[in-house]
């Protein structure tokens, strides 16, 4: 088997495992202490992880040159190491949408990568926020203690405001926090760059219609149906 096709094949199992990732680690965080249920979301959890790891060993196996698909591939490490990135996998089936719709012929350069980055941010936004919850809500000397707290927290440091009301004070809620802020910085150059190549376009295509002369389409159409009235004319005779 070569990469192409196990990433064929290991496209919907695993944005499958990060949905159900993402469900019970939200679980995990957010609802009230029980060890029942902790123990069967740690197990989700543990199993998740070896699906992640499994397909970053296999690509990295059936790479052709494993040490540059290694280098080129941080993210995909990343998901395994990191827990709490593990649900922007779940890009990848916008992505792949996209993908699809665009070999329908529909246009979507300005607003497919729209949708990715404005997914891209909720996601990063939503995970962010349980991750710092987790991190720091029961830390000494901590701001976020809700949910809500950490949502606001993970909205303005995303969008690079940083009011700098709610602040980590953690080791791993630095971390998380140096890892959304990245983020951030990387979704709004993409959500610009989108933009200015959407007012371009339109730009180009409002220009290439004001010069193309009224009627011409129609005119085709019409040259079109006469010319198969003819041949119809002739074939009877």
């Amino acid at each position: 088997m070569d990469q192409d096709r196990w990433r064929r094949l290991s496209e919907w199992p695993l944005l499958g495992a990060a949905l159900v990732y993402l469900a019970a680690y939200s679980l995990q965080v957010l609802l009230p202490s029980d060890r029942g249920l902790e123990a069967v979301l740690g197990v989700v959890v543990w199993v998740v992880w070896a699906v992640f790891l499994v397909d970053y060993l296999a690509n990295l196996w059936l790479a052709e040159r494993r040490l540059q698909w290694f280098l080129r591939h941080p993210f995909d490490l990343l998901t395994v190491a990191l827990p709490w990135l593990r649900p922007l996998r779940l890009l990848v089936l916008l992505r792949s949408a996209m993908a699809l719709a665009k070999s329908r012929a529909v246009n979507l350069v300005g607003g497919g990568t729209l949708a990715i980055a404005g997914s891209g941010a909720a996601l990063v936004v939503y995970v962010g926020a349980l991750a710092e919850y987790s991190a720091e809500h029961d830390a000494p000397g901590a701001s976020i203690r809700s949910f809500g707290d950490a949502l606001w927290w993970a909205i303005e440091t995303v969008t690079t405001v940083g009011y700098g009301d709610y602040t980590p004070v953690t080791v791993g809620g630095r971390i998380i926090a140096t890892g959304v802020m990245i983020t951030g910085i990387a979704l709004i150059g993409a959500v610009t760059a989108s933009l200015a190549a959407w007012v371009a376009q339109a730009a180009v295509a409002q220009q290439t219609a004001a010069r193309t002369p009224r009627g011409t389409e129609a005119d085709l159409h019409a040259e079109i149906a006469e010319l198969r009235r003819r041949l119809e004319a002739a074939g009877r005779e």
